[in-house]
């Protein structure tokens, strides 16, 4: 049974950070593309960022320079590292992995920017 399971999410102030981490289980995780999205409340949901199983990265525009995308083929794990957040930023936050083939989500972690 494949698992993707988001944790991090919070409460925090702009100008702070956070770190959200997704843990995979049930997939061969190095060979899937993973992703970070998000889905604000009235809006679509959007890429944030994306790492290749060889590393490469893509971001989103907005959040280039703020938010770092990293994996541990090792330990199944994802992380985005967001600095700098802004009211902008709330949102609940998706793990995505996909292959040609399949493409599975978590559950969500909500992240919220507020004074």
């Amino acid at each position: 049974q494949v698992q993707l399971v988001e944790s991090g999410g919070g409460l925090v102030q702009p100008g702070g950070s956070l770190r959200l981490s997704c843990a995979a289980s049930g997939i061969l995780f190095r060979l899937y593309i993973l992703g970070w999205y998000r889905q604000a409340p009235g809006k679509q949901r959007e890429l944030v960022a994306v790492i290749g199983n060889g590393g490469d990265t893509i971001y989103a525009d907005s959040v280039k320079g703020r938010f770092t995308i990293s994996r541990d083929n090792a330990t199944n794990m994802m992380y985005l590292q967001m600095n700098s957040l802004t009211s902008d930023d709330t949102a609940v936050y998706l793990c995505n992995a996909k292959n040609l083939r399949v493409e599975f989500w978590g559950q969500g972690t909500l992240v919220t920017v507020s004074e």
